[in-house]
């Protein structure tokens, strides 16, 4: 009898589905949920907030969601957790909350559970746009749905101040809206808050259908997920992006202004260029090494030698061959922690073998480098992976430029710009260009499949704002702290063509 009993505990799933573990597990101050419709966020949500309510070390809850609807579903959510935990909880209590905004008072209907504890959770059945008073926890479910919802925000978070959280949930409406104007701050770090994102085919793969199949009793198979999520999807129709895959509407058009990227830029900084004639592959190797060293003493040598030997160095690249280009963006952080760009490097139709020696010659001589990261995808993967070997694996980062990738590093990138702490642009019309690339496409800013035509008359991929982002995306993640990383002694000429042979 024991081995069934254990048998069946095995197979029992976990109570919350792992999007849902996470978010309950995150204890932020403050977190932001961006979402598909109806994963059973909230539920979630309601389930950590019914223990933290019974806890004798917790505190009161306060959900606001935009609709009477809303509030009743998570109360009777609460009081559902609060019987299966066997939690000492009165019964839902239909109330009034007076709210005092200057001399007015307003009487919101509300909902409440009280607990033995003394605390009590308290649903709202409309948005209250002060919160003054209140302690414990603030819940905002569908935050963009909100008609005030900055107000509602700056209210929320005065209650940080004597250790409550705020919790925003939400799917997207709008690009514009100021839900995803937040979650984008969140993620370029203006805003020290914690971020998650859970799309319906990410609920998917945790679990999500299989639970709906066990509450209702019937049988889960591939096929009848397949069909049931064709069907959901179906539904929403062209909404589906927005309701399902987080992908705000209104999505389109050129990412950074002209006026915001000219600010930035400096004609100081000079763009060395390199592009190899066709035929060039075809020389010996002794031929090629020789005349690229020959290029990088006469052109690279002297700015990497101007530059002040005490600071600190990253270097961000984009690989290209024969279509696109490959683009370097070193950054030199100054003492305020400013990034400034000294110089940027273009190569056109330049050999594998060169690439590499001048990637290594660059970061050879770069001041105290502390880290790249380098484009890895497809032909990059070979200097990618031949750079971590050189330096090592904690200085060099080979980027895989995902969606992903996109939608949590280029945020920062714009914030940086914004705030002055990434200057020293090239006043050049061919880096603006790529600049201007940047586009959001599917809710995500990062560079369309499109190409331009450079002034040499050249393909162009948003090959410098690629480098860009992966050179602040390396001042940012190889720098969290003190470092004695060193660049490798300066060698010669001779050595250093000696070194590809």
């Amino acid at each position: 009898m024991s081995n069934i009993v254990e048998n069946r505990i095995e197979r029992a799933p976990a109570v919350l589905l792992p999007y849902q573990q996470r978010w309950c597990a995150d204890q932020s101050p403050v977190k932001v949920m961006e979402k598909s419709r109806r994963i059973g966020l909230s539920w979630g949500e309601a389930a950590d907030s019914s223990l933290l309510a019974a806890s004798q070390n917790g505190m009161d809850t306060w959900y606001i969601g935009y609709n009477k609807d809303m509030a009743q579903e998570f109360i009777r959510d609460c009081a559902d957790w609060a019987k299966h935990y066997s939690l000492a909880a009165g019964e839902i209590e239909e109330t009034e909350e007076v709210f005092v905004n200057g001399d007015d008072e307003k009487a919101i209907l509300a909902y409440v559970i009280r607990f033995a504890s003394g605390f009590r959770i308290t649903a709202l059945s409309s948005r209250p746009s002060n919160l003054r008073g209140k302690q414990g926890r603030v819940i905002i479910d569908e935050a963009a749905f909100h008609e005030q919802l900055a107000e509602l925000l700056k209210a929320a978070m005065a209650l940080l101040m004597w250790g409550g959280q705020v919790h925003v949930i939400s799917t997207h409406d709008g690009v514009d809206n100021p839900f995803n104007e937040l979650i984008t701050d969140a993620r370029s770090g203006k805003k020290p808050y914690s971020v998650h994102r859970v799309t319906f085919n990410e609920a998917l793969a945790e679990g999500l259908y299989r639970r709906i199949c066990l509450r209702r009793g019937i049988d889960w198979t591939a096929d009848g997920e397949s069909a049931w999520a064709k069907s959901i999807r179906d539904s929403y129709g062209s909404d589906a992006d927005e309701e399902l895959d987080c992908i705000p509407k209104n999505s389109g058009g050129a990412w950074l202004s002209r006026a915001l990227i000219e600010s930035r830029m400096s004609a100081n900084t000079p763009v060395l260029r390199w592009e190899c004639k066709e035929g060039f592959e075809l020389l010996s190797d002794d031929i090629r090494k020789a005349e690229c060293n020959d290029w990088l003493k006469e052109n690279l040598l002297p700015l990497l030698e101007a530059l002040p030997s005490d600071a600190i160095s990253f270097n961000g690249e984009d690989f290209g061959r024969t279509g696109d280009l490959t683009v370097h963006v070193p950054l030199i952080q100054c003492q305020n922690l400013t990034r400034r760009v000294p110089f940027i490097l273009e190569l056109r139709n330049v050999p594998f073998r060169q690439q590499e020696q001048i990637a290594f010659y660059l970061m050879d001589r770069l001041p105290r480098f502390t880290g790249g990261a380098l484009d890895s995808r497809g032909n990059g993967q070979f200097l990618g992976e031949y750079a971590m070997q050189r330096y090592g694996a904690s200085r060099i980062h080979q980027v895989m430029l995902t969606e992903g990738w996109y939608r949590d590093h280029m945020p920062p990138v714009k914030a940086a710009l914004e705030d002055g702490t990434l200057t020293d642009l090239p006043k050049d019309a061919d880096i603006l260009a790529d600049l201007r690339a940047i586009q959001v496409v599917r809710g995500v800013p990062r560079i369309p499949d499109t190409r331009s035509t450079g002034e040499d008359k050249g393909k162009r991929h948003g090959d410098a704002a690629v480098a860009v982002a992966l050179s602040y995306y390396a001042s940012r993640e190889l720098c969290k702290g003190p470092t004695s990383a060193k660049s490798r002694r300066r060698r010669s000429a001779s050595r250093i063509t000696q070194g590809y042979q």
